[in-house]
């Protein structure tokens, strides 16, 4: 290769093109992953929820795991970006640098290498001149040489020319040979030089022009690695995320889910109860009968519009069942009936617009489509939400105060937790007056107290709702179990409200006396005999039981079951010291035995 400097010049800069090609690449690759990650951080926002309040927060399995699945696939794209950032930073970063590297020393070593060229280009061209000069003396002497011998045989030329001939012989002689040794200078030092720079001068600079291309070669190698290394860093954690999304798929649980929705929506109205049966046979009756039955008599005998189809039918009449009386315009407040003792009212449906509501369907007429209509008509028209949560059912009610009651005690342990704090730095204030003025915290500890005085009146308030809709809660459960009760031992004529025995006009009103005795007595002798264990439960979360019929746990606690979760959210707990409570269920991982039931 001593005489393949132009061909070495060409193959070095084309690794030096392929380099930046592979550069090229590399980038265009980068680019690639970040719009990927772009796209898939654009995506998993799009779908997304925006900030909800928390009532409106998804609570179902399967909305929980997209959700799960989303978070999974941004930290995907998160990874696509890492891959992209360590590929341009250990990759094409390096790449560029080397090729600015590799061009400065390519450029050195072809400008040596070009130098001794043009060293030796002098050292050829002054020895060909003293060559030439050396060749021109020497016929500059013979043609002397041969005047001077022309002029020695001529007879006619006088001594002074052949003396002149002789002494221009001399000088082109001494000339030739001083150009002579001049020219065997500049030839030896043309030859050493010239062995010198096939020899010594080039060959060092192919060797440099060489380790340099193989360096390029071990670059380019390095980056290739460098490149697979960048996409197999982030396997693990991608792995991680696909098996994040596998398991967010196996959480998702049907039943739960049902459950909740169940949850949602349970109103807690009693069902309505039986249409009566309309006679529409009296007036052939009246018509064929001798008129024992007088109009004053049936007038008087005649029902207050107000009075429950309960009692109208369970009341029977010489012909029949009473005439059905005409029922006064449907209204919101026709809607709520019952009331406790105390006088607040309570939202129970009666049959009676619900009746009205059949009869004007009969007849033609129609009001409202159905059930579920009249009580979304109710709801409708008791306007906007009420701070007792009244113009919600009886479970949801409850539901809302108890959330609200929750947030109402973590803001009083806030505030709580600020007034301890304020006051432990006004002792310390007090103790180094220098730190700070310790009346300055006076009216910020006065705002503190009076917002927990605020916050308790809140909870009691609340408090007392929620007890006010539990006792409601527990009467219906009750009226409903006495009037299941009834309706086993009557076999027949009996209404949502009591029951009747075998005379007409004796009407029994609520549950009766025989099945009230046993049950005080179960509940005088509770205590006596505690509930079997259906279950067990572990703790997932801590809970503090500050609430009276609570149960106070730690995180990974074990409990037993003795009461299932009735859709209140609570679920009923043992300790093994037989300490029993409430606890949160969405605070425990319940397991139940497979007998539960029959146990």
């Amino acid at each position: 290769l001593k005489d393949q400097f132009d061909n070495l010049d060409k193959h070095t800069q084309w690794g030096i093109d392929f380099l930046e090609k592979y550069a090229k690449f590399v980038k265009e690759r980068i680019e690639i992953e970040q719009n990927y990650a772009k796209q898939l951080r654009n995506l998993v926002k799009k779908y997304c929820p925006k900030r909800s309040p928390k009532d409106e927060e998804p609570r179902f399995t399967s909305c929980i795991a997209f959700f799960n699945i989303l978070n999974e696939l941004n930290d995907y794209a998160g990874q696509r970006e890492v891959v992209a950032e360590e590929m341009g930073h250990r990759v094409y970063g390096e790449l560029m640098r080397y090729s600015h590297d590799l061009k400065t020393e390519r450029k050195m070593h072809l400008q040596e290498g070009r130098k001794a060229q043009q060293y030796l280009d002098m050292c050829w061209k002054q020895m060909d001149n003293s060559k030439k000069k050396f060749e021109r003396e020497c016929r500059e002497a013979e043609k002397a040489q041969q005047s001077y011998e022309r002029l020695d045989n001529d007879t006619n030329a006088t001594k002074a020319d052949v003396e002149k001939a002789k002494q221009q012989l001399n000088l082109r002689t001494h000339m030739a040979d001083e150009n002579k040794n001049e020219y065997a200078a500049q030839l030896q030092n043309f030859n050493g030089e010239q062995h010198k720079h096939y020899y010594i001068v080039i060959p060092q600079i192919y060797k440099q022009l060489q380790e340099m291309d193989e360096r390029r070669t071990i670059k380019l190698s390095e980056c290739y690695k460098g490149f697979a290394d960048s996409e197999r860093k982030v396997i693990p954690i991608i792995s991680k995320c696909l098996e994040g999304m596998i398991l967010a798929a196996k959480s998702v649980d049907e039943h739960r889910d049902s459950q909740l929705v169940i949850d949602c929506f349970k109103s807690g109205f009693e069902p309505p109860g039986d249409f009566p049966f309309e006679d529409y046979s009296q007036n052939i009756y009246r018509t064929i009968s001798d008129g024992t039955i007088s109009t004053p008599k049936q007038e008087g005998m005649r029902m207050d519009s107000k009075t429950t189809v309960g009692k109208a039918k369970g009341k029977l009449w010489l012909f029949g069942k009473k005439p059905k009386p005409q029922s006064p315009p449907l209204t919101p407040t026709s809607l709520y009936t019952s009331s406790t003792p105390n006088g607040s009212q309570y939202p129970i449906f009666s049959i009676e617009p619900v009746h009205y509501c059949m009869s004007d369907i009969k007849t033609g007429k129609p009001r409202i489509p159905s059930f579920r209509s009249l009580k979304r008509g109710y709801f409708y028209l008791q306007g906007p939400a009420l701070e007792d949560f009244s113009h919600l059912p009886p479970e949801q009610r409850r539901k809302k105060l108890q959330q609200r009651i929750d947030e109402l005690n973590r803001e009083l342990q806030k505030e709580t937790d600020q007034k301890d704090a304020l006051i432990k730095m006004k002792d310390v204030y007090e103790k180094n007056p220098q730190m700070g003025d310790p009346g300055s915290l006076q009216p910020k500890l006065t705002e503190t107290m009076s917002n927990m005085d605020r916050l308790r009146m809140e909870i009691h308030k609340n408090e007392a709702w929620l007890s006010e809709v539990e006792g409601k809660v527990a009467a219906r459960s009750d009226r409903r179990h006495s009037s299941d009760i009834n309706h086993l031992v009557t076999q027949g004529r009996e209404s949502p409200e009591g029951s009747y025995t075998d005379d007409a006009n004796q009407e029994v009103r609520g549950p009766p006396q025989q099945h009230a005795h046993p049950n005080e007595f179960d509940d005088e002798f509770e205590d006596d005999d505690p509930l079997p264990a259906i279950g067990h439960c572990k703790a997932i979360y801590p809970f503090d039981g500050h609430n009276e019929g609570t149960l106070a746990m730690k995180e990974g606690e074990i409990l037993y079951i003795i009461e299932e979760d009735k859709g209140d959210g609570w679920t009923r707990a043992r300790r093994h010291n037989g300490e029993e409570g409430y606890v949160p269920t969405s605070y425990i991982d319940v397991t139940l035995e497979k007998n539960s039931k029959g146990a």
